[in-house]
């Protein structure tokens, strides 16, 4: 009976083993720029790896820091966020002073004590910023993640599992390794603070405004990925009609993206949604 149980074992033929080895995380990444389609093709029927998506967003939160540090290094850049924090500081005191909850002496002494304490930041803002990178980095790709698996397998009813979309939202996150660079690139030249590739971001438009949303949405970088994740996500859910995975998710990037903004925009407790 055992032995019948051991023929029943489907077992790799000695070229299946040959390509599943070959088949390297190297590969993997070139794929992601080069051939998407194919190379998730072959993704499924391997199977995916814990590294496929741990090791791109490593890699992420590797890079993001590094961009923080650099462009806090530069005089210029960190200047202009210290005037930009304390704009919103001084706003803020100025309605407190408004409504009675402290006076213009007080409001003048914490002003300079908080731009002293801006001032001598290094090491320990840095630490703090790579702590929260890392947080916020983990915990929104495994939220998303989360989402496109319950949209894949439910409403799009793919054939798919979690593993599968932790491996096609991660192996895109490449991509954002090069948005990082970009970023980092055009903060440099145009001495600016900048947290994306969007013609918002470079072009400093107004939060609050609905430009802003318009504008955020055009960013060359951001589509190449959602493409991306919309191409591999197709694959690895087995669709025959990659049109509707396009339409789903770039409809979440837009429609999730006019959620956030609008709060951001209406609720003042909620506008870090924007920062």
């Amino acid at each position: 009976m055992d032995e019948k149980q051991d023929n029943q074992v489907p077992q790799m033929s000695p070229v299946e083993e040959e390509e599943e080895m070959e088949f390297s995380h190297t590969d993997k990444l070139v794929g992601v720029f080069s051939e998407p389609a194919v190379t998730f093709e072959k993704l499924k029927k391997t199977g995916p790896k814990t590294s496929d998506w741990l090791i791109p967003i490593l890699i992420v939160i590797v890079a993001a820091v590094l961009s923080n540090v650099i462009m806090m290094s530069n005089p210029a850049i960190k200047l202009s966020i210290i005037e930009k924090q304390m704009a919103q500081i001084e706003k803020n005191f100025d309605e407190a002073v408004q409504s009675g909850q402290m006076t213009e002496e007080q409001k003048e002494a914490q002003l300079e004590q908080i731009r002293e304490r801006m001032d001598q930041g290094g090491s320990t803002t840095i630490i703090f910023t790579a702590i929260s990178i890392v947080f916020i980095t983990f915990i929104t790709f495994f939220i998303v993640a989360g989402v496109y698996f319950l949209v894949c397998k439910f409403l799009l009813k793919g054939d798919g599992t979690f593993k599968d979309t932790m491996a096609a939202y991660g192996l895109p996150y490449y991509i954002i390794v090069i948005q990082i660079i970009a970023m980092v690139i055009i903060a440099l030249v145009t001495n600016k603070f900048i947290t994306s590739t969007s013609l918002a971001a470079i072009l400093e438009i107004d939060k609050s405004k609905f430009l802003y949303f318009l504008l955020s949405r055009v960013d060359v970088f951001s589509i190449w990925f959602y493409a991306v994740v919309s191409i591999v996500l197709a694959k690895m859910f087995n669709a025959e009609n990659t049109g509707k995975y396009f339409a789903t998710i770039f409809g979440l990037w837009i429609g999730v993206g006019f959620i956030f903004w609008w709060l951001a925009a209406n609720v003042p407790f909620l506008g870090f949604l924007q920062q």
